[in-house]
């Protein structure tokens, strides 16, 4: 009973203050989030040490300065996005929609619905993706996954939130990948988070930058059942403006019958849109879990592990 009742009070700690940021101007967020992002680096061992590690991974040409500071404005980044959560969800939508300073790409969408394709946007964690999900299901028919957070009082608040401008949220279940397809005969927009590491079964090895990583294997039973266009779309920060919305065309790998050339075409989806602006990818995310040595069944598999 008591953790049930700590569990409540926390989540409406939280509520109350997404709500209460949600009316402050983006400059004001930003500028806490310049106060936020080092502390977190400071204090926060787990954050600082992961994205340190993936970074140290990633870009191994780069000095161990460069990549300090890189981690730094990570999670100054990765602060912004918490701060901003009430923004894209409570916010009056037309300040949201103002904030979205420019469209890039909106014409790959519109041509494929016009040839009567569904569309698959691979949404990675990079710059706000609340406001992605915003502007897209303000603009489509959109269904996106969900999974409820651990914090189960918090569901109503952030479900709201996403569904607020006609979004369709489905279980990640496959009651709610058969949801996903039916979307997409529809010719509708459906979203899918492609650096998100899959439960092991549902996933195949494929390299994210030269590296192994388990990538999910669902696109490539999506496209060959629809025949949908797959395109990348992240909402990259202007800071203390707004928003640069960003649809780039997928790798052509991604529509590949074979599971391992589509992981790996993915995973270069993923690769293009970190190159917009590294430093606002989510690179606290432990992406590198799961590794070969563990699926072959190597006695000393966590020799291997980054973490």
């Amino acid at each position: 009973m008591a953790d049930t009742r700590s569990t409540s009070l926390q989540a409406r700690a939280i509520g109350t203050l997404w709500k209460a940021l949600a009316g402050r101007r983006l400059g004001t967020l930003w500028r806490l989030s310049r106060l936020a992002g080092p502390l977190v680096h400071r204090f926060s061992r787990r954050e600082r040490e992961v994205t340190e590690i993936n970074l140290a991974e990633v870009y191994p040409a780069r000095s161990a300065a460069e990549r300090r500071r890189l981690a730094r404005e990570s999670l100054t980044h990765s602060s912004a996005t918490m701060l901003e959560l009430g923004f894209a969800w409570m916010g009056a939508p037309e300040r949201v929609e103002a904030s979205i300073l420019e469209v890039h790409g909106r014409e790959l969408l519109d041509e494929a619905r016009a040839e009567g394709r569904g569309v698959i946007v691979l949404a990675p964690h990079f710059g706000n993706w609340e406001v992605l999900n915003f502007w897209l299901s303000g603009h489509f028919p959109f269904t996106a996954m969900y999974e409820p957070p651990k914090i189960t009082a918090l569901d109503p608040v952030i479900r709201q939130g996403r569904e607020r401008m006609g979004a369709s949220l489905v279980p990640t279940n496959p009651r709610g990948v058969a949801a996903l397809l039916k979307a997409l005969k529809r010719c509708e927009a459906i979203g899918i988070l492609p650096d998100q590491e899959p439960d092991w079964g549902s996933g195949v090895f494929a390299p994210f930058f030269d590296r192994p990583a388990y990538t999910a294997t669902l696109l490539p039973k999506l496209v060959a059942r629809t025949e949908a266009r797959v395109v990348t779309g992240v909402a990259r920060r202007i800071p203390g403006r707004g928003f640069e919305l960003h649809f780039l065309a997928a790798d052509e790998r991604v529509y590949s019958p074979d599971e391992a050339e589509s992981a790996t075409g993915v995973n270069a989806c993923v690769e293009a849109a970190i190159a917009l602006d590294p430093a606002q990818y989510q690179w606290e995310y432990k992406r590198y879990r799961k590794v070969v040595e563990e699926q072959e069944g190597v006695p000393n598999h966590q020799a291997f592990r980054l973490y």
